[in-house]
């Protein structure tokens, strides 16, 4: 069996890119906008994003103010969304909805626009500007839409960018315990209680901010431990009250009994 050179199939590729960048030159230049219309529809339909985009961009001028303008402004950002180019389709799709609010397109269009967020959230040890943003345009999306077939996908949608968040604030808040920096740490911890209720960090974000409160008064000056550690007991209670069967519960009136001897001993000291 012969064999084939991988050079040979190199440059067959090579050559077979060239001659349709040069076949999609050659529509532009050509004047004809059905003609380049047509080809873009064909390129669209198999999934060839790139090149139709290219021909989709080159004829828009041609209908400007016509029925085609919108399907062909919305073409175009899909296939900018298909070819993973989020950050320019949603420019496309933000211009396409404010311009085009009847459109047949609108939802599709709307729906996508929030999908560039989505897939431009970054994981939770990363900034999440972009997470808020995205929740924002989902909601947005489900508000206007809430007979959607895509309904429950932003829905669960919603529950993981919320999470991103969630795990966000926990990340940071615990950052702070885990290089013993306690009072940054008790101000992240309650920061991220505050903000997220409900985030399913809750119970351990509650134990630590008690092991903190903790380390941070049993590392205080004497002036200062007192009030530390009531603050301490008083989280410590809060705990217990809501998480009495905790793993965490046991360690934690270790923490406690240690906190009332001081503070008894202190108490009859000053007597």
């Amino acid at each position: 069996m012969k064999r084939i050179c991988p050079y040979a199939i190199l440059a067959a590729a090579a050559i077979a890119v060239l001659t349709g960048c040069a076949g999609v030159n050659s529509l532009l230049k050509s004047g004809k906008p059905d003609l380049i219309y047509a080809k873009a529809l064909e390129f669209y339909e198999k999934g060839k994003w790139s090149r139709a985009s290219t021909l989709f961009e080159g004829v828009q001028h041609y209908y400007s103010g016509t029925s085609r303008e919108d399907s062909i402004s919305f073409f175009n950002a899909r296939c900018k969304y298909k070819n993973l180019d989020y950050d320019t389709a949603s420019t496309l799709l933000d211009e396409f909805r404010r311009k085009f609010g009847r459109s047949v397109f609108i939802e599709e269009a709307e729906g996508m626009y929030a999908m560039c967020f989505y897939k431009l959230s970054p994981g939770p040890t990363r900034d999440q500007t972009m997470t808020g943003q995205a929740i924002i345009a989902v909601n947005e999306f489900m508000s206007r839409y809430p007979e959607s077939k895509y309904i429950e996908d932003f829905k669960n949608i919603d529950k993981e960018l919320t999470q991103r968040l969630h795990d966000k604030a926990y990340i940071n808040a615990y950052t702070y315990y885990k290089i013993g920096k306690y009072k940054s740490a008790i101000i992240a911890l309650k920061n991220a209680l505050r903000k997220y209720p409900e985030s399913n960090h809750r119970e351990e974000i509650m134990y630590l901010i008690v092991d903190a409160s903790y380390r941070f008064a049993s590392n205080s000056v004497e002036a200062k431990q007192i009030d530390r550690y009531m603050s301490m007991l008083d989280s410590y209670y809060s705990f217990i009250a809501e998480y009495p069967e905790s793993t965490h519960v046991k360690e934690l009136d270790r923490m406690a009994r240690h906190a009332k001897d001081f503070l008894d001993k202190n108490k009859k000291d000053n007597l």
